[in-house]
């Protein structure tokens, strides 16, 4: 358990709205990284981690307060975070969105900021990094970005994916053998191009 988790959920137990809203600037940033590179999506990460943080609050208002002081908040919030998105990931599914107009993405750019070419790389490289996430099975994808990108420990991520820490370490190892399987020869051709 991490150091800030005692006190957390000792905060939420006295005081849950006190203790819920330390509970988002604490965790806010991790559960958004996590929604991010499963989604690659901006704007979904964001609506999906409202998402958490809600059904989460609606969660700890049915908790007893020493049920809460039991809490291993960031492991739970992850557990949220996953279920939101297969959640969403399934209703995506059944029904299908129109794409944005390119004009109503632009509007949505900063006017400050990176120019378009560092825009551009970002943008490529993202969306590299989510097509070859995409090409994971699903328990294997929340593993690698749950270990990599979040930074949860390998008992953290097999308590969100409810399974033994040795199942996590070879979807993590298989993930990222796929990963590398599908990015070095895009790593290859960028050295060329560059060299």
């Amino acid at each position: 358990m991490d150091e800030t988790a005692e006190p957390l959920c000792e905060r939420m137990a006295t005081d849950l709205d006190d203790g819920f809203t330390e509970l988002v600037r604490v965790h806010a940033s991790a559960v958004h990284a996590f929604l991010l590179r499963m989604t690659g999506n901006a704007a979904e990460a964001d609506d999906l981690g409202q998402e958490t943080f809600l059904r989460a609050y609606t969660a700890l208002q049915e908790y007893s307060a020493q049920r809460r002081r039991a809490l291993r908040p960031r492991a739970w919030l992850m557990t949220i975070a996953a279920n939101v998105w297969r959640n969403h990931v399934r209703t995506c599914v059944r029904r299908p969105v129109a794409a944005v107009s390119v004009e109503e993405s632009c509007e949505s750019w900063a006017a400050e900021g990176p120019g378009p070419q560092d825009h551009a790389d970002t943008v490529a490289d993202r969306a590299l990094l989510v097509a070859a996430l995409a090409r994971l099975p699903e328990r294997a994808r929340v593993a690698v970005v749950l270990r990599h990108v979040v930074g949860m420990s390998y008992a953290e991520v097999a308590e969100v994916q409810g399974c033994p820490v040795g199942t996590v370490k070879a979807q993590v190892s298989r993930g990222l053998s796929v990963l590398r399987e599908v990015l070095e020869p895009e790593v290859a051709l960028l050295r060329e191009v560059t060299m």
